[in-house]
């Protein structure tokens, strides 16, 4: 793990590119340096500089100043970085955020240039962010080394921004928001320190409470699984990911000239990691803010209470969808509450308290509702009325706050009314949102980070230990000496069996006679099928018989087969026919694997058959680091477990060999990253046991 310690607490900073001229970025980040209020010491740098810079002393090199510097902001032309670069490394220093733009963004010869940085970094031991980067920002120290016009205001929210302008833009808003920030960090193109080294040191960052990024790439899947696992169980980590579109994917890559990896892959990664996925920048700034303030929930009862029965409706309306709780008072509780609240109001969740309520109710219905066992979270919802009095509502919400110290969650439905107590309310740690389905979606992503901080990663692939690697590679280096890149069915079921992945047997025939004797051995009745990696739909022109149960018929169907073949394709040489045990008939599901380029294997299971492309009855894990529990919600994810559990007075199937199946999928396709897609459709389930009936696997 790298020392970036004093790239956000320096006890000095010199301004490569300083300037005294007006308007250039080298004098503002001066400027903000000097004006944001940092104390330690600034070195301005200009090989053009005399005398002073900014009313400090000025010096033409990094290599003029008397003592080490702990931190260099770099903004000089392209051309001249890396040898700039290089008299910082002979000067002794180690942490650098570069300004300047013109790399690997705009093409070829600026790669070059990247790269030639990158290893200078690595020659010297600089730790360097950017370059293409706005710069970064420490509210406590306080240090704003970016050419952003203001220092964003103090609080324990850090922001890592792979664009810039973004950056800019939030940082603008946030001076109005009442969000405030302990670290913003602008990427750049993250030539040398990644997203992945900077969220693992903010998540020993005392002043950080919880970390969102705007990314449109990861640097490195296996590494980011592996880190984001460990500090999700520290502090809540928000990703907005952006090109999940086809065309947001290529608009990302050619932004920042990072590789993008699939959507999904994405989503994947972040369920499996623990890492809370925004759909957009509301939500990532909405789910920052309540986490910066908001004690964790201990379950997923929410309470409502509301001064508008609508406001009510909505929330319960908006509950559901996301999977929480509306708690069930006790008839104790809901005494209490008849006696707070008027007749004409609800003393059942969703508590309506009424438009007229004056403060006294708030109070009492506060206290009764809080001190209920069964409320983990409260969203308490007020909409303008003439009799609503904003600020002594806010008060009673504070004070019942610091008593109980469970989430409460404000919806102020309202403009200028709310202003004042919304700043009272947010400046003491207390969330406050326009409208209810904000609040919700605020308290689920609270409630399901409670529940990931318990979640173990202790994958359950170390204990599969009864495989026979060898005879995979034997297979494997057949296959490709054949020039083939599509193992034949008995192959696939070969490599199947080294693993212990459950199949319906299948053999390779070269001859009818070869047919019927290993037909004998096998046991009645039989399949038989064209074996062909390049004949995809063999039923279609005759390639496949089915039912097979006497010699006569076997050799009726072998000549029957390689005659249809001949006909459709005459300029395919089969490699023969394929001998297939025929199984009963059992509940059909799929597993499957299709390799991203960042993450590696993706473990698929759903529902299997010819609807599987029609029912998109699919879920997916990564193989990498795959748990139990994980396994357990990924069937539970898809209908097809129903079907597994007995559906409609059905018997139950073998559901542990079906995830015994999983987990050796996904150790077959970690051992073998030479795997493009291994596809297991149907497996036949069974009350005891499971058979594969159609394995197909292909290799890069």
């Amino acid at each position: 793990m790298r020392n970036l310690e004093k790239m956000f607490n320096p006890n000095s900073v010199a301004i490569i590119g300083a300037s005294n001229k007006t308007g250039k970025v080298g004098n503002i980040i001066v400027n903000n340096i000097v004006s944001g209020g940092y104390k330690g010491k600034i070195y301005p740098i200009n090989p053009n500089a005399d005398g002073e810079i900014c009313g400090i002393k000025a010096y033409k090199s990094i290599l003029d100043v008397e003592e080490p510097v702990d931190f260099v902001i770099m903004s000089i032309p392209a051309r001249a970085v890396n040898s700039s670069i290089k008299e910082c490394g002979e000067a002794g220093v180690k942490n650098m955020v570069v300004i300047t733009a013109g790399f690997k963004e705009i093409g070829s010869d600026g790669a070059k240039l990247e790269e030639e940085m990158v290893k200078l970094a690595n020659e010297y031991g600089i730790n360097i962010i950017g370059p293409n980067s706005l710069g970064t920002t420490n509210s406590h120290l306080p240090l704003n080394s970016s050419f952003a016009q203001l220092m964003p205001p103090k609080g324990n929210i850090a922001f890592i921004s792979q664009s810039g302008a973004m950056m800019v833009a939030i940082l603008d808003w946030s001076l109005n928001s009442g969000i405030g920030f302990s670290k913003v960090i602008s990427l750049g193109n993250k030539a040398d320190v990644n997203e992945i080294e900077l969220i693992q040191y903010l998540a020993d960052d005392d002043e950080t409470a919880v970390i969102i990024c705007y990314l449109e790439s990861i640097s490195a899947g296996d590494e980011f699984l592996n880190v984001m696992k460990k500090v999700t169980q520290k502090k809540p980590v928000i990703i907005l990911k952006s090109g999940s579109s086809q065309a947001g994917a290529k608009a990302a890559s050619s932004h920042t000239g990072a590789l993008a990896g699939s959507d999904l892959s994405f989503d994947t990664a972040f369920k499996q990691t623990g890492v809370l996925r925004a759909q957009n920048m509301d939500d990532l700034f909405d789910m920052g803010l309540a986490f910066s303030k908001c004690p964790l929930p201990t379950g997923r009862k929410v309470a409502i209470i509301t001064n508008a029965g609508g406001g009510g409706v909505v929330t319960v309306d908006s509950m559901e969808k996301m999977g929480l709780d509306l708690v069930e008072f006790d008839e104790e509780t809901t005494e209490k509450l008849k006696e707070a609240i008027p007749e004409e109001g609800s003393a059942h969740n969703p508590i309506d308290v009424l438009g007229d309520a004056p403060v006294s109710r708030y109070h009492k219905t506060l206290k009764i509702v809080l001190e209920n066992e069964d409320v983990d979270s409260l969203i308490i919802m007020t909409c303008p009325t003439a009799s609503a009095d904003a600020e002594g509502i806010a008060q009673e919400i504070l004070q019942a706050e610091k008593e109980f110290n469970k989430p409460i969650i404000v919806v102020n439905m309202g403009g200028p009314t709310f202003e004042h107590s919304n700043k009272v309310l947010l400046d003491n740690n207390v969330p406050v949102y326009v409208f209810p389905e904000t609040a919700v979606k605020v308290v689920e992503a609270l409630t399901r980070y409670a529940e990931l901080k318990e979640r173990s990663y202790e994958t359950c692939l170390d204990s599969i230990t009864d495989v026979d690697t060898e005879g995979v590679k034997t297979i494997f280096q057949k296959v490709k000496e054949s020039g083939r890149k599509t193992l034949l069915g008995s192959e696939a079921y070969e490599v199947a069996s080294l693993y212990g992945i459950p199949g319906a047997p299948i053999v390779l025939s070269n001859s009818v006679e070869e047919a019927t004797k290993k037909t004998e051995e096998m046991g009645f009745p039989v399949v038989l099928k064209i074996a062909s990696d390049k004949i995809m739909h063999k039923s279609d022109i005759g390639g496949v018989k089915v039912g097979i149960d006497n010699i006569e018929d076997v050799k009726i169907a072998f000549n029957e087969i390689m005659n249809n073949t001949k006909k459709a394709h005459p300029d395919i040489t089969p490699d023969g026919i394929e001998i297939q045990k025929m199984m009963p008939n059992g509940q059909e599901v799929l597993v499957g694997m299709i390799r991203d380029k960042q993450f590696g294997p993706m473990i698929a299971f759903g529902m299997g058959g010819i609807y599987v492309n029609l029912l998109e009855d699919v879920s997916f894990r990564l193989a990498n680091g795959l748990t139990e529990a994980e396994i357990d919600t990924q069937l539970e994810e898809t209908k097809a477990m129903q079907l597994l559990e007995g559906f409609r007075g059905e018997a139950a199937c073998d559901i542990d060999i079906i995830k015994e199946t999983i987990k050796r999928v996904a150790k077959l396709t970690l051992d073998f990253p030479e795997i493009a897609e291994l596809d297991i459709n149907p497996i036949f389930a069974y009350e005891k046991g499971a058979s594969a009936l159609d394995i197909k696997i292909a290799l890069e």
